[in-house]
């Protein structure tokens, strides 16, 4: 099956999902904030085979969210660095883990996320920089865009109807 593209969409969850959309990529950006930078570092944390790993690295590289960085001329060797870009993506990968502990907990988590001053566990919200208001139901709505279609604005119509 041919995997559809997002790229020409107006959507900005389909255009991200459109860079780090696939689950391995995910998986990559995980660990490169972990701090894996060595293609084989990713290989072992990840086991996947070495042709996916560099399509997918590629794929990173080329969307902006890694940079490749030489560190070895002989033999020519590269490491994959975050970008802004992708250090960006770090409160998405800790509304993930967020995610997994409250709804699919594993039997010993292998990371927390803490806060570094105190070392406790944090637990994350998204809020609006501007009110200080959660990003939760109660305090926010999806409202159409200027390129959101008919369909579109009369889901989202009704939606908000229902809410209200």
């Amino acid at each position: 099956m041919e995997r559809k593209s997002f790229q020409d969409m107006s959507c900005p969850v389909a255009l991200a999902l459109e860079r780090v959309g696939e689950w391995w990529s995910i998986l990559i950006l995980r660990d490169a904030t972990h701090g894996i930078t060595r293609f084989d570092g990713f290989q072992k944390s990840l086991g996947i085979s070495p042709n996916s790993l560099t399509r997918r690295l590629g794929a990173l590289v080329e969307a902006g969210l890694l940079e490749r960085r030489r560190y070895s001329e002989h033999p020519p060797r590269d490491e994959y660095v975050l970008t802004e870009a992708g250090q960006a993506f770090r409160p998405v990968l800790i509304a993930l883990y967020a995610f997994g502990i409250d709804h699919f907990p594993p039997a010993a988590p292998n990371v927390r996320v803490v806060d570094k001053v105190s070392g406790t566990d944090i637990d994350p919200l998204l809020i609006d920089r501007t009110t200080g208001h959660p990003a939760d139901e109660e305090h926010t709505t999806f409202l159409p865009g200027p390129s959101a279609d008919n369909r579109l604005r009369a889901v989202l119509e009704r939606r908000n109807q229902q809410v209200s």
